[in-house]
């Protein structure tokens, strides 16, 4: 079956998996007429817990990731990329077994026919060992890349285990933005929230404003991220911080309740909840620099 991008807005999902948006902040972008951005659109896919036991929470625990896998293969228009936003796996205390379920992972999302996919850590995979396991399986914990004029930088806060992204690789950060133009877009991947959504929860960074405080002077900056497995907009000055779905369980709106646990799953609604997220880059003005030449090539 293929499914135009009409209808996978639409999709309800092979049983109910698939969730689209596209995201403000990303829509209001303008690029300058030499730059190389061009319209595309990539996934953002997050908190497959691979591993994860349960029928109570997801009596599909060992299917859901792999009708995520097949409902993108089924999309008529393929995505640029993927972005994994961590948690692949649930976590476990056996180094041997946290490395067998990143390995069961990387086997199922290989049948993805898009073969440009990215991937990062949460917590449950880099946690315990310092992303040891993690670099193993999938290389570097952060780094950053670039797509049609549009810059992305994939920040690790959960190797750390004080819940950090830590010292060295906030100079990292400022090495790379220092790079960057003032108006460049710029995505930036975490697992963790930047901000202090719901600490109690762990819903946090603990150094993430100094990050905020890093990316803020730059005009076209969107933060996507997952570990609270549901929706969730807010914003830090003009910078938009987008949650995801995850793709095993949702969990409660935060502090909704006094103990964080997985919604229970719900019969009449198999899969609620649960999905990924399609983010397009849409260049809705064009800016045009004119400068004037004369024939022997000089700048007046």
């Amino acid at each position: 079956m293929k499914i135009d991008r009409r209808d996978f807005l639409k999709l309800a999902g092979i049983g109910g998996v698939v969730f689209a948006s596209a995201l403000t902040g990303i829509d209001r972008w303008a690029y300058g007429a030499t730059s190389k951005a061009r319209d595309f659109y990539f996934l953002q896919m997050s908190d497959s817990h691979w591993g994860f036991q349960g029928t109570a929470v997801n009596p599909d625990a060992a299917g859901t990731l792999k009708k995520a896998v097949a409902a993108v293969n089924g999309l008529r228009w393929k995505p640029d990329f993927i972005m994994f936003t961590g948690d692949l796996t649930h976590t476990t205390d056996d180094d041997k077994e946290r490395r067998k379920r990143l390995a069961e992972f990387k086997g199922i999302v290989s049948a993805l026919k898009v073969k440009n996919v990215h991937f990062m850590p949460g917590e449950h995979d880099a946690g315990l060992d310092e992303g040891a396991a993690f670099r193993e399986a999938f290389g570097k914990t952060h780094y950053t890349f670039d797509h049609k004029g549009i810059h992305f930088i994939v920040v690790d806060n959960v190797s750390d285990p004080t819940s950090s992204i830590g010292d060295a690789q906030l100079q990292w950060l400022d090495t790379d933005l220092k790079k960057q133009r003032k108006d460049t877009p710029i995505v930036v991947f975490t697992h963790r929230p930047l901000f202090d959504l719901y600490p109690d929860w762990d819903w946090h960074t603990r150094d993430g404003a100094k990050a905020i405080d890093l990316l803020t002077p730059y005009t076209n900056v969107v933060v996507l991220y997952g570990h609270i497995h549901q929706r969730n907009d807010f914003m830090t000055g003009h910078i938009a911080h987008h949650a995801a779905q995850g793709l095993m369980y949702p969990l409660p709106a935060p502090g909704s309740q006094p103990k964080k646990a997985p919604v229970p799953w719900d019969p009449a609604n198999p899969y609620r909840g649960l999905g990924f997220r399609e983010v397009k880059a849409a260049v809705k003005n064009v800016q045009y620099a004119i400068a004037e030449y004369n024939v022997m090539g000089a700048k007046i």
